[in-house]
């Protein structure tokens, strides 16, 4: 079985250049996804007003709460191809990325034709004020229908990653980023097709990332050649994606699901404080998305050294990745708080209410963001040690459980935006303790017996063993 050119061993040599090597395009990347919808927001809030830029940015929850628990099967298979990159059991990877390809198909489609249906019905839940929700509903069911190629390109991609290939899943999201922002620009300006344009031209972009990534990967000739003959789900191959994956899917959900309830409290004030929280979310994003990125490196070093079983280098990844997100942080959360008036006016379409609305959400999450950051590195760190269920056990604790009781005592009390807003710091504080204690006692066992202990379902040890 020939070996990958563009693979990275992550099992010798200095971590912490390695871990900047591999992360750089991972931000790049994951900037560009960000992008997609900042595109969208940008646009139909300049073309269509402020009660079209808050239908668009207040579905965003519900559809990372829906689509979440599958994404996060994509972690499953990242991991799993990277701890058998790691021993060198290419055979083993090889079906990992045909179970991948049928079960991202599967899902998203099972998962599209959901969202399509019960995107009304999900939206009055979370309280989306009656002047919106027409909106949102026709930006949302279109968006549903690009789930299958989200998807694909996303399980296709963590495969890449887990190899130590940054770079491809860099140039096709370029590509697809690039289309995404002009289909906008055509279908809003020249067709006049508002909410509608901007989620059709996220839909076709989504659609030519997948295609371009699957053609790749059918055209190499390593272990990650995606061959029609191979189509099928191999049981092994399942088992340790769900038993790494469905934790992390349901994390994620759930994680979501609390974004939900603080936006749904969100929703309960006016359209202006919507648009304002929407276009500061967006900006926020692109900071979470950057660190994201970084942990994403500390799932794949981690996974990669496990299967080799160097263990006492796991350590080392926690720490380099730590290092990094603090670096990111401090480079983005600047720029944002510099820039703040100006990019939100990008948004703003020239409402001074909705840019004083999304300032006060600003000055509150950037500053401290790198909380969150800390957070997800160690969360990575365990997921790729297999602790999927630790990790989603102590974040949602950390985070979903308070935010919820926040919302419904601290927000009852004050009853103001900034309220919700502090709980974000609160949470992604009390996760990142919780988290980081855990790996400490995980890690410490593993030393001293020289095997990652038994845990998570026994799922890992029993698929291995296969």
């Amino acid at each position: 079985m020939n070996t990958y050119k563009h693979e990275m061993d992550m099992t010798e040599g200095s971590l912490f250049r390695k871990i900047i090597k591999f992360s750089l395009p991972l931000v790049l990347t994951g900037l560009l996804q960000c992008l997609y919808n900042a595109a969208d927001l940008i646009i139909v809030g300049h073309f269509n007003g402020h009660i079209a830029l808050a239908a668009v940015g207040s579905t965003s929850a519900l559809t990372n709460l829906i689509v979440g628990v599958f994404m996060g099967l994509s972690v499953g298979a990242g991991v799993c191809a990277a701890q058998y990159i790691g021993s060198k059991e290419y055979d083993k990877v090889r079906k990992v990325v045909h179970t991948s390809v049928i079960s991202s198909l599967v899902l998203g489609i099972i998962v599209g034709i959901f969202g399509f249906i019960f995107a009304p019905q999900l939206l009055r839940l979370m309280d989306t004020p009656d002047n919106v929700i027409e909106y949102s509903t026709l930006y949302i069911r279109i968006i549903f229908c690009g789930v299958p190629a989200n998807l694909l390109y996303n399980y296709c991609a963590s495969i890449l990653r887990s190899s130590g290939d940054t770079k491809h899943p860099l140039v096709f999201l370029t590509v697809s980023g690039l289309a995404n922002v002009v289909l906008n620009i055509i279908l809003v300006t020249a067709f006049d097709m508002g909410v509608a344009g901007v989620a059709v031209a996220t839909v076709l972009s989504q659609v030519l990332s997948a295609i371009m990534v699957v053609i790749y990967m059918c055209r190499s000739n390593s272990y990650l050649k995606i061959t029609l003959g191979e189509l099928k789900v191999d049981k092994v191959s399942l088992s340790r994606m769900l038993a790494i994956g469905i934790p992390s899917g349901i994390q994620g959900s759930l994680f979501a699901l609390s974004n939900v309830v603080i936006q749904s409290s969100i929703n309960s004030f006016d359209d202006i404080v919507m648009a304002g929280n929407s276009a500061a979310g967006n900006i926020e994003g692109f900071i979470w998305i950057a660190m994201n990125s970084v942990s994403q490196s500390a799932v794949t070093f981690t996974g990669q050294n496990v299967g080799a079983k160097k263990y006492d280098r796991i350590g080392r990844v926690l720490l380099g990745c730590i290092c990094v997100t603090a670096a990111v942080w401090a480079l983005f959360a600047a720029a944002v708080l510099i820039f703040r008036v100006e990019l939100i006016g990008l948004y703003a379409g020239g409402s001074e209410e909705v840019i004083e609305a999304g300032l006060r959400r600003t000055m509150i999450i950037a500053p401290t963001y790198i909380l969150c950051g800390m957070m997800e590195a160690v969360a990575g760190t365990l997921r790729g040690m297999g602790k999927s269920v630790t990790t989603m056990v102590f974040t949602l604790i950390g985070v979903c459980g308070v935010r919820i009781l926040w919302v419904n005592t601290i927000f009852k009390l004050w009853g103001t935006p900034t309220s919700i807003y502090i709980s974000y710091p609160v949470s992604w504080l009390l996760a990142f303790a919780a988290n980081f204690i855990a790996f400490i006692v995980i890690y410490r066992k593993t030393l001293k017996n020289g095997a990652i202990p038994e845990g998570d379902l026994g799922l890992m040890k029993k698929s291995i063993r296969h």
